[in-house]
């Protein structure tokens, strides 16, 4: 009995890890493979019965887990993000969830006939979109900067504003069996309201100054944020049930705010944590699936699924749109991208088990109908962004643009010349003189580590096709390396040898992990900090039938070739001595010392302008 039990639980983190990692390595969103995984241990195959596994544990352990989901989420709602985003994304996050509300309400109440208050919560639930599953999607499609942009912060932004709404909508709906008239309805839900609000803005502005004025050593931050969060949660309970998810969501939220409150580490450890939550918790929650509840949805569930996705998500995009400088376009596709995710999934499965334990006709049909638009719209926008968002004109070509570790003189005079060949740069650093150099130079920066988890949550990578790891310190060029190899591809990272060939082994590249070495190692970071220092510029040259790269290296001996632009818009960079080629069209950007340009006046007519 033990050692099945056992082995069932470790089956579930064994099992959630490697959804994760298989939606890592294809680029979907993990939620499909848990919900997948989960219904065919379950329902499929027999091998998991939560109900039986759990028993009256698997409430309160939902319920948990869902709490420390919603306020990790909670966490990311800066209310001066919003204000910073521009009026499509406020509208998105506000108007748009409005729309979104009432459209799935009024689909779930006429295509599946249920009653006006579980179409309510059904509607309340589905606002909610959530950055697991809307980056991985924007990384596949690689639309217009512009709207990769907007769908990214509406889908962080709007999980925290979405679980309110459901929340309110759930304890409206539940006070409702139970009020003698609508006078108790209204005093009741206020009381609930009141409460969670109290004690989600105490507990997080008490637990905000302990944080802030540095009352707990480093290492108990993660412990005590969690410890506050399942107490708020408990005592939210056991004052006034269904209390405790408004208590913790507010609770994030107000932290969030908090002036001078460093939560990056704590957001860290949540993030982590949920991680293997929400792996366990779907897969927990799809086991539990009844295949006859979701085979009964019939005709109606696929009615609402294409409502949403033709009718409701087009609705919203162009309303919230208005007044906005986003074409017809635009506003179609921000209309079909909106895939539903881990919130979702998490809010509908506590609040249908607890209307289940209340008796509530109809609370079976409410985890399958989520689940079945979650994987409906994961799957049809996966598969069919890409071709939409070419159809409509606003896909982004291959990414051409370069994350340039490093920011002194000789990552910045890479940047530079990429920047002025019309290549997109994003310098990342963690040197604040480089990064205000670069910031000078008119170039994009993100000011801190490349490989922090910080970075993973915020640096966009739209447009950015591969990595040039050029900063001094070795080991943070092979840590980038490693880290963006998946996401731009092993032939997309670059990196430098810091000495010249002779130099200790300690300043050697150590094997293919740390990227395509340019050059071929043959000129190190010093050997260009020289030239630099010689006063070289980048110059670009345009190569034409007549003038190929053979004539050009015959012509300039001396200039060293930073990188090649095709025709096409394509970018080479050198890794050995024959590495590159160029066909007609090409431009060639390489420094020159001007002193060994003494034939400069004579150039053919095909030399460009110097690109500095």
């Amino acid at each position: 009995m033990h050692s099945n039990t056992f082995l069932l639980l470790s089956g579930i983190l064994v099992t959630g890890f490697l959804c994760q990692w298989i939606a890592w390595r294809v680029k979907l969103p993990s939620i499909l493979f848990l919900l997948l995984t989960g219904i065919l241990v379950g329902p499929v195959l027999g091998w998991l019965r939560p109900d039986e596994l759990f028993g009256d544990l698997l409430e309160p352990i939902v319920a948990l887990a869902v709490a420390v989901i919603l306020y990790e989420g909670s966490l990311t709602l800066k209310f001066a993000k919003i204000r910073g985003r521009g009026g499509v994304v406020r509208n998105l996050v506000t108007l748009g969830v409005i729309i979104t509300w009432f459209a799935a309400t009024a689909a779930a109440y006429y295509f599946l006939a249920w009653d006006i208050y579980l179409a309510a919560l059904f509607g309340a639930i589905v606002t909610v979109s959530g950055p697991t599953v809307i980056l991985p999607l924007i990384r596949t499609i690689r639309p217009k900067d512009s709207v990769a942009s907007i769908l990214r912060w509406e889908g962080i932004l709007v999980d925290p504003i979405g679980a309110i709404l459901a929340v309110l909508v759930f304890e409206y709906m539940v006070i409702v069996q139970f009020a003698g008239d609508d006078t108790d309805v209204f005093k009741t839900l206020g009381l609930i309201v009141a409460l969670g609000t109290v004690l989600g803005v105490v507990a997080g502005h008490a637990l905000g100054v302990v944080l802030r004025k540095h009352w707990l050593p480093d290492y108990l931050r993660d412990y005590a944020a969690l410890a506050v969060v399942i107490l708020v949660f408990s005592v939210a309970e056991m004052t006034h049930s269904e209390t405790g998810l408004l208590a913790v969501t507010v609770m994030g939220v107000w932290q969030a705010n908090m002036r001078d409150l460093d939560l990056d580490d704590i957001l860290d450890f949540k993030e982590s944590l949920t991680l293997v939550l929400v792996a366990a918790l779907f897969i927990i929650l799809a086991a539990r699936l009844n295949p006859d509840n979701l085979l009964g949805l019939g005709a109606g569930a696929l009615l609402v699924f294409l409502f949403l996705q033709f009718i409701a998500g087009p609705l919203r995009a162009f309303v919230s749109a208005i007044g906005s400088e986003l074409n017809w376009r635009e506003r179609l596709f921000l209309g079909w991208i909106f895939p539903r995710g881990i919130v979702a999934a998490a809010v509908s499965a506590l609040f249908a088990l607890r209307l289940e334990n209340m008796g509530y006709a109809g609370a079976e049909k409410l985890v399958p109908m989520v689940f079945a638009i979650i994987v409906g719209t994961v799957v049809v926008q996966s598969l069919s962004g890409r071709v939409v968002a070419r159809w409509l004109g606003i896909a982004n070509p291959e990414p051409t643009g370069a994350l340039i570790v490093g920011a002194h003189n000789v990552a910045l005079c890479y940047a530079e010349a990429l920047h002025k060949c019309g290549h997109q740069v994003l310098v990342a650093s963690s040197d604040w003189r480089g990064i205000s150099d670069a910031r000078m130079k008119g170039l994009a920066v993100f000011y801190g580590s490349p490989v922090s988890s910080y970075a993973e949550r915020h640096l966009d990578l739209t447009g950015i096709g591969h990595l040039l790891a050029l900063s001094h310190r070795p080991d943070l060029n092979e840590l980038a390396c490693l880290r963006y190899r998946y996401d731009l591809g092993r032939d997309a990272v670059y990196t430098i040898r810091q000495q010249s060939e002779g130099s200790h082994d300690k300043f050697k590249i150590s094997g293919e992990s740390g990227g395509r070495v340019l050059f071929g190692g043959g000129f190190a970071m010093n050997d260009i900090g020289e030239l630099l220092e010689k006063g070289a510029e980048a110059r670009s040259t345009e190569l034409t039938d007549s003038f190929d790269l053979d004539a050009y290296t015959a012509r300039y001996p001396n200039r060293l070739i930073l990188f090649v632009t095709t025709e096409s818009g394509k970018v080479r960079y050198p890794t050995g001595p024959d590495s590159l080629t160029a066909p007609a069209g090409s431009k060639v950007t390489a420094l020159a010392v001007k002193a060994d340009e003494q034939v400069a006046s004579e150039e053919p007519e095909a030399e460009g302008q110097a690109a500095s």
